[in-house]
């Protein structure tokens, strides 16, 4: 279903009914460029009343009314179920803590819109992610975000070199407050609205809720990384390194009164362990290994080579050293040790404002970590 042609429109923009995508088609649209919208349901209403997948249809189309430009329409859901959300529940029934927003730019965004844009005759999408696209010597570079508290390249670092030339992001060059005033300025009925937050396709809702419909959890012990049992936990699916909340632990006799966070997970022997501080030296690496790495430029840049990374998003650039294996997979080194560097999180390397590429984190060099497998 669609309202309108594509006819001439060189570039569709995902319309999400927020106030990003809004405003990129705002921009595009000033500069002179023919396009239209598309807003894409990537996740089928489950029956749980918080779906906001209708609320955002409703803005994305009052939008492109105001634009005065096209919308179409494409269910995705389907596609997003087998390439992310199976790959998602058999991340966490490992004990792993995946990243479905990389996943979903790679596999949805930037693949099954990208070619729902080129069968409707359309040359490029645009986003309203924060980052930049540099075109140069015939290659593409994804680089990050003006405004680095909005920055996204860390979840688009698994585009290649096909997508970034198809691809245009006209906030990258924007910080936040300004696109709220672009919006407001412009009278978009999305101005005011409060941005997304929590996983994709979740959204604010109840993680622990959620994910138990999926699996079926079981209760175990909490312990100590020296043994002690302190307390029970609801599932261990639902908890990930170096949290805190959600741990229900009073005073415990002989510990002292000070918070406590996740520092390990058995699942096989379906124990939780946690520890008391912040800079528990059980949350504490210096080494991490990796799945095989996907490169923007389609190559690392050596075998072996310098450069900074994230362990997870917002986290600030940390020094480290890179070694390519020859599967593809790397082993990475850094200058300091890491705070809760957790497997199935993603790693992404940069260089300056370059993103590299990056990778799923699968093993650390933690000593509980460690301990865990030598006893498996």
């Amino acid at each position: 279903m669609s309202t309108g042609s594509a006819h001439g429109a060189r570039t569709i923009v995902g319309m999400s009914g927020g106030v990003d995508s809004s405003v990129a088609a705002l921009r595009l649209l000033r500069d002179g460029e023919p396009i239209a919208g598309l807003f894409m349901q990537n996740w089928a209403d489950d029956g749980s009343g918080d779906c906001r997948s209708e609320d955002d249809r409703r803005d994305a189309v009052a939008v492109s009314g105001r634009l005065g430009i096209p919308i179409h329409f494409r269910d995705f859901s389907g596609e997003y179920w087998k390439g992310v959300f199976e790959h998602f529940l058999a991340e966490y029934a490992a004990g792993r803590t995946p990243n479905p927003d990389v996943l979903c730019n790679r596999e949805i965004k930037f693949k099954h819109f990208l070619d729902a844009a080129h069968a409707l005759g359309s040359d490029f999408i645009a986003t309203g992610h924060y980052a930049r696209v540099e075109h140069a010597d015939g290659g593409h570079r994804l680089l990050r975000a003006v405004d680095r508290s909005k920055d996204q390249s860390y979840f688009l670092h698994q585009l290649g070199q096909a997508q970034l030339a198809a691809t245009r992001f006209p906030l990258g060059d924007l910080i936040k407050t300004d696109v709220r005033q672009m919006a407001r300025d412009a009278g978009l009925p999305t101005a005011a609205k409060k941005d997304s937050t929590g996983i994709c396709f979740i959204g604010e809702r109840d993680f622990r809720e959620f994910l138990g419909r999926y699996l079926p959890a079981r209760t175990g012990e909490m312990r100590t990384p020296a043994g002690h049992v302190i307390g029970e936990h609801p599932g261990v699916f639902f908890f990930t390194l170096g949290q805190r909340e959600g741990l229900n632990i009073g005073g415990v006799r002989g510990f002292e009164p000070a918070p406590w966070y996740v520092v390990g997970k058995d699942v096989a022997r379906n124990v939780l362990y946690v520890d008391q501080g912040i800079d528990s030296p059980w949350l504490q690496s210096r080494a991490l290994w990796t799945e095989a790495a996907h490169w923007v430029a389609g190559s690392p840049p050596a075998r072996r080579f310098t450069c900074t990374a994230q362990t997870r998003y917002r986290q600030a650039d940390e020094a480290c050293q890179v070694e390519v294996g020859d599967d593809g997979t790397l082993k990475v080194e850094f200058s300091r040790s890491q705070r809760a560097v957790t497997p199935g999180q993603s790693l992404v390397l940069y260089d300056g404002d370059a993103c590299l590429g990056g990778a799923v984190i699968t093993a650390t060099d933690a000593a509980l970590e460690q301990r865990l497998k030598a006893s498996a």
